[in-house]
């Protein structure tokens, strides 16, 4: 689709702040009204409809496509798409520990530890770590309060924290980033230790790269969803 309007707005109405191009909303894919609840988030949204030059590319708009998910996608059955995500809690990465090499262990320990750790003083909750790949259920207090927080975000904040959850398959990270309890580049690099070591060990090509950048950047755009959400008007 050709760009076909001059002028991008963020609009207060009824729904929150809503987009208008040319003075008309903005509909999502569902035919609802784009509206967030936000005034940081609705200007970073028409910022991104602003920066289109000749054809609309909806890759380039990662703010946008995350608040149409949150409208048309996640609010309908929020209950439902919360209990995915916390699905992650049973398995979670940073459970699954290599036994060998020595160096991998150590990576996984340095940046694993801290985030189990925190988790554990944050939820009142504990940990069973496995060496391998063959599934060890969590305590059912743990997955139990795990599954709580994550219930407890509204269809906004589980729509930017799913690509943090299911890119980096970790869901204690994932809410360690949310509540700003580490920084992004910390998250990042714990949910890439495997993949980091592997590239240490045998390189990487063109396409991997291209991929690893492309997810980070879905990540990124996640994290920055929230972060604007919670920076308000």
């Amino acid at each position: 689709m050709k760009r076909f309007y001059e002028k991008t707005d963020a609009v207060r109405t009824s729904d929150g702040w809503a987009i208008a191009l040319d003075e008309r909303p903005v509909k999502t894919p569902g035919r609802k009204s784009l509206a967030v609840p936000a005034r940081k988030l609705a200007d970073a949204i028409a910022a991104e409809w602003a920066g289109q030059e000749g054809e609309i590319d909806p890759a380039s708009m990662p703010l946008t496509g995350l608040a149409n998910a949150a409208i048309d996608r996640v609010a309908p059955q929020a209950h439902e798409f919360a209990a995915e995500l916390a699905q992650y809690g049973e398995t979670d990465l940073l459970c699954y520990r290599a036994d060998s090499p020595a160096e991998l262990v150590a990576n996984q320990s340095e940046a694993w530890d801290p985030l189990l750790e925190w988790a554990q003083k944050r939820f009142d909750i504990g940990f069973e770590t496995i060496t391998g790949i063959v599934h060890r259920p969590q305590p059912e207090s743990t997955v139990t309060r795990l599954r709580g927080a994550t219930e407890a975000y509204d269809p906004f904040r589980l729509a930017g924290l799913s690509p943090l959850v299911r890119i980096g398959g970790s869901l204690v990270a994932a809410l360690a980033l949310a509540e700003n309890a580490f920084d992004e580049d910390t998250i990042w690099a714990a949910t890439r230790v495997d993949e980091d070591w592997q590239a240490s060990q045998w390189g990487e090509d063109e396409e991997a790269i291209a991929e690893r950048d492309s997810r980070r950047r879905e990540f990124s755009a996640g994290m920055r969803f929230i972060r604007l959400l919670d920076a308000g008007d």
